[in-house]
């Protein structure tokens, strides 16, 4: 049987492709690299799908372009190691923000060490000069590496891309073939298990590794580092000298106190693999000039050490989003600030949903965002709505809902089991309208055993009418002042009347 003209137009377009290839070689700049050369191939492997034979041209001549020849002999077998684990968690990240969950991702890492391999050829070719030197990357520098060229594969192979990554080297729809690894291909678990061996191994002499006694002396349990390499295990593989001691120095330096740093690390291990001179100070100089309080960096890294781990593309895509929102320049400062974790919202699925819902209840987002940015982090079906809904089916309105709101944003923050609804009964039992709640929402934020109720009962004792503010916001020496003079009021107008 003869092929068809469209048969042979699609056989003819993977040779046009070699020709603009070796075309490519035949430059100055390709003078010295090795030429790739295609064994002659049977009439039915012509008829593959050209989308398969574009497949293999494209993995061939990356093996054969971007990465020839690299010796990984000569690199320390940690350093690889910890590269491995950078690179799985730099494409965990990737296909989380794609939309897959978790479990999926992580079953795609399982089957993608060919894949994982080529992004640390990628990362080779890219840094080339920083390995000659024998100098170690650091987290965003791998992130700036390899987070361009998996935003690139997508824009190439759309829906296609989790295929792209199992099959790699071979085109989806055959057989996976078994490709030369330059890093010894282990499950997961196994990984995490060598790097909590590592963190825990004893030298000769009965020692733990520098970097372990290091943190030890800092303050932090044995087990509390085997749990950090457990979770990320390219920290067990952290230089003491280079990357570790580094940070932790500049985090004294800045006044954050020594027993405040291992819950730090234990926070966020990935700190320690950020450089200072190139990431680390000139994110926080960013970060001073959109308003965060250079002053309270200590409280600031200690709320949420995370924050100096982001890219600036992450960080300034939230700012951006809250100008948008009408939050002014200093109040994003502030935001920043007190609560610093409000950049690890993603904007379109968290930040803008929620602003939306507000708005659409007539609570002023950008107010709630200045007053309570903590709220925007609250599930919008688990928390706000049901919040909503408890005081509407009390008998209030929308305007008066937002009213209590714009007062007391924190109110969303809490529990309906364990606060709003044992406070709203005991309210019941207490003589005011239900208007009060409106002006002093701020209730719900007070103890019920501890203060609502002594304070009351006083007030009941003395038998005086107070507004809820003054029972619940002052201390209880003026508390106590204002009884007696409300008391004396009320004996001078019993004595008025009875003249």
């Amino acid at each position: 049987m003869q092929p068809t003209r469209r048969q042979e137009a699609l056989a003819g377009a993977p040779v046009a492709w070699a020709a603009q290839i070796t075309a490519r070689r035949s430059r100055p700049e390709f003078a010295k690299r090795p030429v790739v050369s295609f064994p002659p191939t049977s009439s039915s492997r012509i008829l593959l799908k050209a989308s398969q034979q574009y497949f293999l041209c494209k993995a061939k001549t990356y093996v054969s372009e971007v990465a020839p020849h690299r010796n990984f002999s000569t690199i320390p077998s940690s350093l690889l190691m910890a590269e491995r684990e950078e690179a799985k968690a730099v494409l965990t990240l990737f296909l989380k923000k794609q939309g897959l969950s978790n479990t999926v991702a992580a079953r795609i890492i399982n089957k993608s060490d060919s894949f994982i391999d080529h992004l640390i050829l990628k990362l080779h070719s890219v840094h080339k000069s920083r390995y000659l030197v024998g100098r170690e990357l650091t987290t965003l520098e791998i992130r700036g590496a390899l987070i361009p060229y998996l935003e690139a594969l997508l824009e190439e192979r759309k829906d296609a891309l989790v295929g792209f990554v199992e099959n790699f080297p071979d085109p989806p729809g055959t057989e996976r073939a078994v490709s030369a690894s330059p890093v010894n291909s282990t499950n997961s678990a196994s990984k995490k298990e060598r790097a909590i061996a590592r963190v825990s191994q004893l030298s000769p002499d009965g020692l733990l590794p520098e970097h372990v006694l290091y943190l030890v002396n800092l303050g932090m349990k044995l087990e509390q580092i085997k749990d950090i390499a457990r979770r990320f295990p390219a920290f067990a593989y952290y230089s003491l000298d280079r990357k570790i001691k580094p940070v932790v120095e500049f985090l004294l330096e800045l006044g954050v106190p020594q027993s405040d740093i291992p819950s730090i690390i234990i926070k966020r291990p990935q700190l320690c693999g950020i450089s200072f001179s190139e990431n680390l100070k000139p994110t926080m100089t960013y970060l001073e000039n959109l308003g965060v309080d250079k002053n309270k960096w200590a409280k600031v890294i200690y709320r949420f050490p995370a924050l100096l781990t982001y890219s600036r593309q992450k960080v300034k895509a939230t700012v951006d989003y809250l100008s948008e929102l009408g939050v002014s320049e200093q109040n994003i400062g502030k935001i920043l600030t007190r609560c610093p974790h409000i950049i690890s919202y993603s904007v379109e699925d968290k930040l803008r949903p929620t602003a939306d819902y507000f708005e659409s209840i007539g609570i002023n987002a950008a107010n709630l965002m200045h007053k309570c940015p903590q709220t925007f982090g609250l599930s919008i079906e688990a928390n706000l709505k049901p919040v909503t809904e408890f005081f509407l089916e009390r008998g209030y309105s929308k305007a008066e809902v937002s009213t209590m709101v714009h007062r007391y944003g924190t109110i969303y923050t809490f529990s309906l089991m364990e606060n709003l609804i044992p406070k709203w009964n005991y309210f019941l039992t207490m003589d005011y309208p239900n208007s009060e709640l409106v002006k002093f929402p701020h209730y719900f934020g007070y103890s019920l055993e501890y203060r609502i109720k002594p304070r009351y009962s006083r007030v009941r004792e003395y038998g005086v009418k107070l507004v809820l503010n003054q029972v619940l916001s002052v201390s209880d020496s003026q508390f106590e002042k204002i009884l007696e003079r409300k008391l004396d009021k009320l004996v001078g107008s019993q004595f008025s009347r009875g003249k």
